[in-house]
């Protein structure tokens, strides 16, 4: 059984804005067996969205669309999706009545503009939203199954897991899917299918696709089988024989990423992080309190991007930057010891110290440390460790490697592995 989502707003076509609906939906309908062939993104557009919505119906079994079911003039899903299907909307006066009840809640008074949500198509099943105004609606016919769902996750995710789930197990095929995500820092994409190709070949009841990001590899294992333990005891299976070659090098198995590994770990020891920046500008602290809770671990950080910074506010000697450079092995070892030593002045406890500093380019560099080059500064009890790395890529590309690269050696240094 094949499907299609169909996301709808104009504001899903600006470039900071990510549809995370499909995702989760592409995850649900995988693990039923229903594969997900074609993800959609429509303007507030009522032609182009019924054009959309047609073709997607003569392509495939399921469509769902998300958002567009407010109650503004450019919410027009409902209005759409009636031209494609050719059935008429009829209003609720059930929803409506519902809708009513929910402004009284917060003493407020419904808009007369609301009515617009309690249309239905005509033969659809009300998708009621406890969440929300907008209901959501499931019509089932000749050419298929079409869903409409609001667009705030908060509402979506309820009403697919509570309405839409037990409706689609009538129709899911009789094989289930199981994903299981490895991530993957400290070696390159070719490397990890290199070594691990032979071993996932030689499962046919598992697709697998690796995918690269700068200082991360995800290798998804997407298991199948006639139901949902027998295809999660034959992902786990291969997975393990996979860790079992990348051994120190997998950093997780339940797709978390590697910031909030870290955080994890830090968390569970009681350990204590400060933090030193100078070429990644603020990006590894960003990271490392992204997540609510980063307080228990994060004492703090610095930016000391220049000279100046690093030997006033972080106390370096200036005869060391003067005789060894900002970016070298020496101004991270210094860098390191200072974070950690600020924080336990004002903790009244030890951490750990970590540093960065390099070339991000495209201008800098020299000779021996070319643009690319960093080296990061690690200091504990065990004392202080500098690593050097050479990255390339452009500018954007060195600053997210070099947080990646940060991370994995703190995750390295905290449980006793080697650096990779």
């Amino acid at each position: 059984m094949h499907a299609e989502i169909i996301a709808v707003g104009t504001e899903l076509l600006a470039p900071n804005k990510l549809d995370t609906n499909s995702l989760y939906l592409a995850r649900r309908l995988s693990e039923r067996g229903i594969l997900l062939v074609r993800k959609s993104i429509v303007g507030d557009d009522r032609e182009l969205l019924a054009d959309e919505i047609r073709r997607s119906r003569d392509a495939s079994e399921v469509v769902i669309l998300t958002g567009g079911l407010g109650p503004t003039l450019d919410d027009l899903t409902r209005e759409a999706a009636s031209d494609a299907t050719g059935r008429v909307l009829n209003l609720s006066q059930a929803i409506v009545k519902e809708i009513e009840e929910r402004f009284r809640k917060f003493n407020r008074p419904m808009a007369e503009v609301n009515k617009r949500q309690a249309y239905v198509l005509e033969g659809a099943e009300i998708l009621h939203n406890p969440r929300g105004t907008a209901p959501g609606q499931w019509l089932e016919d000749k050419h298929g199954i079409l869903i409409l769902l609001p667009g705030p996750p908060r509402e979506l995710e309820p009403m697919f897991e509570v309405a839409c789930l037990p409706l689609l197990d009538r129709n899911a095929p009789p094989f289930r899917f199981h994903t299981l995500t490895l991530r993957v820092a400290g070696i390159g994409e070719s490397d990890v299918d290199q070594r691990i190709s032979a071993i996932y070949s030689a499962e046919t009841r598992v697709a697998t696709t690796i995918l690269s990001a700068p200082g991360d590899i995800q290798i998804h294992l997407r298991a199948q089988a006639d139901d949902q333990d027998e295809a999660r005891l034959i992902a786990t299976a291969l997975g393990s024989a996979i860790r079992e070659e990348l051994g120190e090098a997998v950093y997780s198995t339940d797709g978390r990423s590697l910031d909030l590994t870290v955080a994890s770990l830090l968390r569970a020891r009681g350990i204590k992080l400060a933090v030193a920046e100078s070429f990644t500008g603020g990006l590894l602290s960003t990271r490392l309190t992204d997540a609510s809770g980063s307080s228990e671990f994060f004492a703090g950080g610095i930016v000391s991007y220049g000279d100046a910074a690093k030997r006033d506010w972080l106390g370096i000697d200036g005869e060391l930057l003067g005789r060894s450079g900002a970016v070298s092995s020496e101004a991270a070892a210094a860098m390191a010891e200072a974070a950690r030593h600020r924080a336990a002045e004002v903790l009244g406890d030890s951490a750990i110290g970590v540093s960065t500093t390099g070339f991000a380019g495209p201008t800098g560099g020299n000779q021996q440390d070319p643009v690319g080059t960093a080296y990061f500064g690690i200091a504990d009890d065990a004392g202080t460790r500098v690593h050097r790395r050479q990255m390339g890529g452009g500018r954007r590309r060195v600053r997210v490697l070099g947080v990646q690269t940060a991370l994995d050696l703190l995750r390295r240094r905290v449980l006793r592995l080697p650096g990779s």
